[in-house]
Order: structure tokens, then sequence, then C-alpha cells
């Protein structure tokens, strides 16, 4: 099949995800740690320092650490947190145990990610994205986030689009955001080449749906951590299996 086509699939699976209502979006498996994240209402900033940390450990790890961070201030109130220092903010992120890989580097995040939005938002992190703004204005607004890149400011912008239903005025500043699963899958696909950069992913994803390229961010993460892992891949699993080019090469391998 063309990789066009096989881009459609993937774009196909990312518009249902898109299309779905919104429902607890399951970013740990721990239910407290969860629900803290879904309360954009109550505590939206919980998402934005989330999404800072995500880096490094796994996925599930980073997204649980406001909520430790919770327990072990008794709050995640902003106001609870302004008041808070920078060496506070490191006892907290390592002791009793760190939290972090990097806990010296996250807690300088961390802290100054609180001041901005004190300084900038009034506290409030839903500032960043109630006022329906362009795509490219959320992913801006996040970048001013110091340890904050192109890769964290899309996959939030993405999240916020695609699971917690935020409406944008539009979506074409959504990439994909590019990790070892992505690529591979792309690659597999036929979709790039097995050697391409993560630029080249990028724009990949951009040819192949222009309005709102990270459609194929989280299809192919699932299928990466799912299914196409490394080594051994469980072809027979994955939903793109009929259609990829490399399924046959590693059923018969």
């Amino acid at each position: 099949m063309p990789s066009q086509s096989v881009g459609e699939l993937l774009k196909s699976k990312g518009t249902q995800l898109m299309q779905a209502p919104r429902g607890h979006v399951r970013f740990t498996g721990h239910d407290g740690a969860d629900t803290l994240l879904n309360d954009l209402d109550g505590h939206p900033h919980a998402f934005i320092l989330a999404s800072i940390m995500d880096r490094q450990i796994k996925t599930e790890k980073v997204w649980e650490i406001p909520f430790l961070l919770k327990s072990r201030l008794g709050s995640f109130g902003i106001n609870r947190l302004a008041r808070l220092s920078l060496a506070e903010i490191r006892r907290l992120m390592t002791r009793p145990s760190p939290l972090h890989r990097y806990p010296q580097e996250m807690s300088l995040n961390f802290y100054e990610a609180i001041q901005l939005l004190v300084r900038q938002y009034a506290g409030d992190a839903a500032a960043i994205w109630s006022d329906r703004p362009s795509s490219a204005d959320v992913v801006y607004r996040l970048l001013q986030f110091r340890g904050v890149g192109p890769k964290i400011a899309t996959m939030a912008t993405n999240i916020l689009a695609r699971d917690f239903k935020v409406v944008l005025s539009d979506y074409f500043s959504v990439d994909v955001s590019v990790d070892i699963h992505v690529k591979r899958v792309f690659a597999r696909l036929g979709l790039i080449s097995a050697h391409a950069s993560n630029e080249q992913v990028i724009y990949r994803a951009r040819a192949l749906s222009p309005e709102f390229p990270g459609l194929l961010d989280l299809p192919a993460w699932e299928i990466g951590r799912k299914w196409c892992r490394p080594k051994r891949p469980n072809c027979r699993a994955c939903y793109m299996a009929e259609f990829c080019p490399s399924a046959t090469i590693f059923s018969h391998s």
C-alpha cells in the first residue's frame, strides 16, 4: 500500500480519538494522580507542571509527580505552591526519595513555572488555553516555561485538544511529538526512512495531515508502545498489520 494511504489510515485513527467524547484521561493508572491531572477547573496547573517534567523517566511515573508532591505538601493549590521557595521545592522533590531522575533540574523548572503562572496568568494555568486561542498561541505560551521545547509544548497542546477537548481556533501548529515509538512506527510503516531525522518525521506528519499534524501522534505512539516493539513486534495484534510493509518481514523472521 502506498505510504500516503498508510498515512491516511493512521490519520483516520487519530480523527476517531479526536472526535470521541471527553472521558477521564488515564495518565498513570493511579486514581488519585489521574483525578488531579484531570481537574482542569480546580488544578489546571497540575497538568502543566507534569508536562514540564515529562522527560527521561517512564511516562506514568512523571505524571504521578504532582500527586506525590501534593501528598508530601498536604496541598496542591496554586497559592500554597507560590509560597514555596526553591529550596523547599527541592526538599519536596528529593525527600524521602527522589521523584525524578533529575530532581534538582526539575525542581528549578517547577519553581520557575509557578512563578510564571502567578506573574503572567494570575495563578490560573487555564488562562493559557481558555480564550479559544490559535494552536500557535498555545504552543508559544508553553514554550515560555523553563525547560519546555517544541516536543513538550506540542505534546501538551495535543493532549488539551484531543483528550480534554479544549477548543482552539485551529490545529495547524500541533505537531507530532517525536520519540522513539513514533519514529519507529513511522519508519516501519514506510512513511519515513529508517534513518530519518526528527525534523523529517515532523514534516512528514505535516504533509499527511496539514490541518492537524498531531492527529498522527497518539496512534503511532500507542502502536509503538503496545505492539511495534524494537524486537519481536506483535504484528498480529496491531490494527495496521494488514497495511504495514514491515509486518510481512517480521512474520517470516
